[in-house]
Parts: structure tokens; sequence; C-alpha cells
């Protein structure tokens, strides 16, 4: 699939994804992507947030790809079920955040626990070896569970702007072998 065959929704975490980051720059590049905007991105609640891309899914005129970071991920893989036999045909998920570690925001509770479910459409899961949020084990655990290719960044942090990726080329690669998966 190209991406002008597709309606990419973007989904960012908590705290919205600032002018710098990869997501809003992909947003301002790829001529069919547009931000899910929450109505509070910093006291997340887990329905509300859920409700708000299924309505974005149901809004869309052409074939949907998400494209999701941190809670962003979280809200995606909660609103499975009802993505099932939808638009949706696949999902580019980075950075997945571990709402059962010690230290988790206390913010983000209500998106605990984390769905195991496989995924309903294919998927492309990708983590950092360094992320303070994720450990890579868990990751990969996640991915393992939702069916979502899985692939490693090293060091590269949260995947966000105070990690160095504003732009982050090789995400966009990544997320361009995705699309050439899916099918229109």
């Amino acid at each position: 699939m190209k991406t002008g065959e597709a309606d990419i929704l973007i989904l960012p975490g908590l705290g919205d994804s600032g002018p710098e980051h990869w997501q809003r720059r992909w947003s301002a590049r790829l001529s069919t992507a547009r931000v899910v905007e929450q109505t509070d991105w910093h006291a997340p609640d887990r329905d509300e947030w859920v409700e708000t891309v299924l309505e974005a899914v149901r809004m869309a005129t052409r074939p949907v790809v998400l494209v999701a970071h941190s809670l962003g991920v979280s809200t995606v893989v909660h609103a499975a079920h009802e993505l099932a036999d939808t638009k949706v045909r696949g999902a580019f998920l980075a950075a997945p955040p571990d709402h059962e570690r010690e230290g988790a925001p206390e913010a983000t509770a209500s998106f605990a626990p984390t769905p195991r479910d496989p995924l309903p459409f294919p998927s492309m899961l990708v983590a950092s070896s360094d992320d303070p949020y994720c450990a890579l084990e868990r990751a990969e655990d996640m991915a393992a569970a939702w069916g979502s290719d899985f692939h490693v960044q090293r060091n590269a942090g949260h995947i966000n702007p105070v990690s160095g990726h504003g732009p982050w080329p090789e995400g966009l690669m990544m997320f361009a072998r995705l699309m050439k998966r899916l099918k229109a």
C-alpha cells in the first residue's frame, strides 16, 4: 500500500508530541496523515482516548494505518478488539510503555494492565534497548503477544526528541517497509 492510499492516523502519547517530535514531523511530511487530538494530553482517561481513536477510524475515508508512540501504543492495544473488521489495515507502534512496572506514571494507571491479545491487523513494534519506560524484554514480550514484527533501536531512549529522535529517518524507513506489506 502507498501512503497516499491510506488515512494515516498519528497517535501521540502522554503530554502530546511537540513540534520537534518525529510524529509531528511525519504528519507534516505525509499528505494523508493527521494527528488524532486527545481532549486531555496530561490526564489521560483510557476509555476517552480509545473512543477518540475509534471515532477517527470511523471518520476515515480510506483504509487506515495507525502510527502510535508510547501511550498511543497502549491506546491502540486497548482499542484493538473494536478495531477488528474496520478500515484499519496496520499499525506502526513505537516505544511502548510498561504500565505494570514499578514507578509507572500515576497518570497512566487506567491503561494497566496491558492487553495481550493478538492484534487483528499487521503491526510492527519498535523498541529501544534503553527505554526508561519499558525494558527491552518486556517490549519483546508485548510484540510476541500482539503478533507484531519486532525491531530494536539500540540506545534510542524513548524514541523522542529528548533522546535525539526528532525526524527519525530510520523509523520512517521501517514504516515504509510496513506499508509495503499492507493491502488496500
